[in-house]
């Protein structure tokens, strides 16, 4: 499972085209692994989102990046954070997943949520719904690919989706994790406990130990080993050999893609000192792990190590 995760959230780098778009990420991954990195996740848009930039910035599809991926990297797990259950139906999702896993011999992982991104459901015609629909066809898709994933033949009559003795073949390499992201206390952290291997949180800092609670009382209510379920925290940092040269990153980076300006005061930024020191407090509030990104220099050569080799130690 994810301890020490790096997702990339944006393709849109200074000077960088369609044709080195994917040199730019794949040394991203590579020098992920390289430094301590256990598990590289992708963003599952079709549009980059508000907070990190314009809707026609580029956005590669994940799975298909994923598997790219995969060729070049040797031990670290591969994952969106995470699969926007609208995009897919489930069996589709399923066998999408299950490939991905046998072309990276064994190293896939899912991360699913409900989604959320209306824009983007609206402009390429993806069924939106309201918020009750879109967790109510969550479930019930968590039902099939649970099913689907664990070499089963799943049935489902449900409201959402209609699947007779779905198989699987070729079976995964190895049991597939499944991560569901999101925080919410009634409804997501009840399906994590359910259904999942691992919770991806996004909340203030100081919320972290009222979601474990909820998380604690789904499992205790449905019977549940709590200790089966690994819980990360999403956050995004800039990190530079200074802090003085991990602002000017940042700087840079508003001036390319203003949209950014809007997460400046909630990154983790410095040199690696003031980057270790905020990350031993969010581990210290009891989560078993973090996903970070860097949306703004991430594609900077050597800031990914950089990170990989400050956060790394703090993962026991």
């Amino acid at each position: 499972m994810t301890r020490l995760g790096y997702q990339i959230p944006n393709f849109t780098y200074p000077g960088v085209g369609s044709d080195g778009l994917f040199d730019a990420v794949k040394r991203q991954a590579i020098e992920a692994e390289q430094s301590g990195f256990d598990t590289v996740l992708v963003m599952d848009h079709f549009y980059q989102l508000p907070m990190l930039g314009a809707p026609d910035n580029a956005m590669l599809e994940c799975y298909t990046l994923l598997a790219a991926l995969a060729q070049h990297t040797e031990r670290v797990r591969l994952s969106a954070l995470v699969t926007g259950n609208t995009y897919r139906h489930p069996t589709l999702l399923a066998k999408i997943v299950t490939a991905l896993d046998v072309v990276s011999h064994g190293r896939a992982q899912l991360g699913i949520g409900a989604g959320w991104f209306e824009l983007e459901h609206d402009s390429l015609g993806f069924e939106f719904g309201t918020f009750t629909d879109r967790f109510e066809k969550l479930e019930e898709a968590l039902k099939i690919l649970t099913g689907m994933l664990r070499g089963e033949r799943p049935s489902l009559d449900g409201k959402w989706y209609h699947v007779s003795e779905a198989i699987n073949s070729p079976a995964p390499v190895r049991r597939i994790p499944i991560m569901i992201g999101g925080a919410g206390e009634k409804k997501t952290l009840r399906m994590v406990a359910q259904y999942a291997d691992e919770s991806n949180i996004i909340c203030a800092p100081d919320e972290i130990p009222r979601k474990l609670a909820a998380l604690a009382e789904h499992c205790e209510r449905l019977g549940r080993d709590r200790s089966e379920i690994t819980v990360t925290y999403q956050t995004s940092a800039v990190i530079a050999p200074t802090k003085e040269m991990a602002q000017q990153d940042l700087e840079a980076a508003v001036a390319a893609i203003p949209q950014l300006g809007g997460r400046a005061g909630s990154v983790i930024l410095g040199g690696p000192d003031e980057v270790r020191a905020v990350y031993e407090k969010v581990l210290a509030a009891g989560v078993d792990g973090v996903t970070v990104n860097l949306p703004a220099n991430g594609h900077v050569e050597g800031r990914v190590a950089l990170l990989g080799e400050t956060l790394a130690p703090l993962i026991g």
